[in-house]
């Protein structure tokens, strides 16, 4: 598998990517605010999005956010979001190479630590994120959601 950051053309193949990562989501807005959410993206230092092509097609991806920091020795802190690996190709190491691939470029970046929330509950899910070298004891998680 290559990996890479994606760039403003992987767009439609990541949209199609992202239909194995919920078994159902909200429906996408217009294909206008897509791309200027894109265009956001594509724009800022702070935001990656990187990509796992087997024969040219994309098969895994995640994102990571870089966030700036004042303490920690005003080192920044990451934030991974949106793992997903095409259902035919799971259980391939794929998720785990790009998952270190990301973190390998937090380090880079001067991260002092990167952050993953899942939902998942299944014990395989927990072991993947594991064998990529996150702790699930290090911190527990809170998450709030507007009412509604």
């Amino acid at each position: 598998m290559d990996i890479r950051q994606l760039a403003k053309d992987d767009l439609p193949a990541l949209l199609r990517l992202y239909r194995h990562l919920h078994s159902s989501d909200a429906p996408l807005p217009s294909q206008t605010e897509i791309d200027a959410v894109w265009a956001e993206i594509m724009s800022s230092d702070r935001f990656r999005y990187f990509g796992g092509f087997v024969g040219g097609a994309l098969v895994s991806s995640c994102t990571i956010s870089i966030i700036p920091n004042l303490t920690r020795g005003c080192k920044p802190y990451g934030v991974i979001e949106n793992v997903v690996t095409q259902a035919d190709h799971r259980r391939r190491g794929y998720g785990t190479d790009i998952l270190r691939f990301v973190l390998s470029h937090a380090w880079s970046a001067g991260c002092y630590k990167v952050m993953l929330l899942t939902g998942r509950k299944d014990e395989a899910t927990l072991r993947f994120y594991r064998s990529a070298g996150f702790d699930p004891d290090e911190k527990h998680a809170f998450v709030a959601k507007p009412a509604g």
